[in-house]
């Protein structure tokens, strides 16, 4: 088996794939951004190995004996499953492999944010706090978890997990279905108007589908509590950027913690690079699945599907 691995740097250097040599000939690329560098890099292949690249007619048009796709990660939008159903090319994704981490990075910026943490921290190191003549200082308010209604859009692994982490804190949980399709009766199901309204905290972990982006735009931003928390660990089109940078300087909203933005990496070109206070807008790049454990999993769960693949399994198929 010839096998590509188009992006070796989107599961991490210091996260060994050497596993899956044990299928065949491996060749690594560290990063691969054009359809041009996917389609000369892939001509050979028998089984590639993805994240954002894209796998479409025009990459693998000259790759006739690509049999399987596995990605590094869950989404697949990467790919043209029409095509690859059509070429008989199956697709595999990794599924359930960073829940436990998303689910954490989520709180890590909702209470980073709703406790102020960027703003006490910089108090003590600037040397404010040394120089004060009592031994507390809150000059910026902040709030408890505890009685506060945590809102959640997308009700599936991570959604459940947030939920079950954010009833932990004394939160009461409320969930919109953009499908209307859930099946989680553990939690009460409301419209998007009611989750706007009564959130305190508005948690986002939804694929990104015609249904969900700009799902967070600016009339829902106007319908949210000022007092609010937005976090978006799902996909970066889910929330209109322009809108909650609007939000954010009118107040119209108290804070947002984001992992995702519209285009990554961020632009400069994109409002949100602008808004410099860390106490109301915290970003990070894109790391919310990243931990060391979830990317070994990650490489295992590709391993696993290749195996399945293999034996004449399906597992993990997303297409055909």
């Amino acid at each position: 088996m010839n096998i590509v691995i188009l992006e070796r740097n989107s599961v991490g250097e210091d996260v060994s794939v050497d596993c899956i040599r044990d299928f065949g000939e491996v060749t690594e690329y560290y990063n691969t951004v054009t359809a041009q560098e996917v389609r000369e890099r892939v001509k050979e292949a028998d089984i590639v190995i993805a994240n954002k690249s894209p796998l479409n007619a025009e990459t693998l048009g000259d790759a006739p004996h690509v049999k399987l796709i596995c990605e590094f990660a869950t989404g697949f939008d990467n790919c043209d499953l029409e095509y690859c159903s059509a070429r008989g090319i199956r697709v595999t994704n990794v599924v359930d492999y960073c829940t436990g981490m998303v689910a954490q990075h989520t709180f890590c910026l909702a209470l980073a944010l709703s406790e102020k943490l960027p703003h006490y921290d910089e108090y003590v190191k600037s040397g404010a706090y040394s120089a004060q003549d009592r031994f507390s200082n809150f000059d910026i308010p902040f709030c408890e978890l505890e009685g506060k209604t945590w809102g959640i859009v997308g009700m599936g692994n991570i959604g459940r997990r947030v939920a079950k982490i954010a009833s932990a804190f004394g939160c009461r949980v409320i969930f919109h279905s953009v499908t209307g399709r859930s099946t989680c009766t553990d939690y009460p199901q409301v419209d998007k108007d009611t989750l706007l309204s009564e959130s305190d905290f508005l948690s986002l972990h939804c694929p990104l589908s015609d249904l969900t982006r700009n799902l967070i735009d600016e009339t829902a931003l106007k319908k949210m509590k000022r007092t609010a928390v937005l976090v978006n660990v799902a996909r970066g089109r889910v929330v209109d950027n322009r809108a909650l940078y609007n939000a954010l300087v009118n107040g119209e909203i108290a804070a947002a913690g984001l992992d995702v933005v519209e285009k990554e990496p961020l632009e400069t070109t994109n409002p949100l690079s602008c808004f410099k206070d860390s106490s109301r807008l915290i970003i990070t790049p894109h790391l919310a699945w990243a931990s060391v454990e979830a990317r070994t999993r990650c490489v295992s769960e590709a391993y696993e599907n290749i195996a399945a693949f293999l034996r004449g399994e399906s597992r993990n198929v997303v297409n055909l």
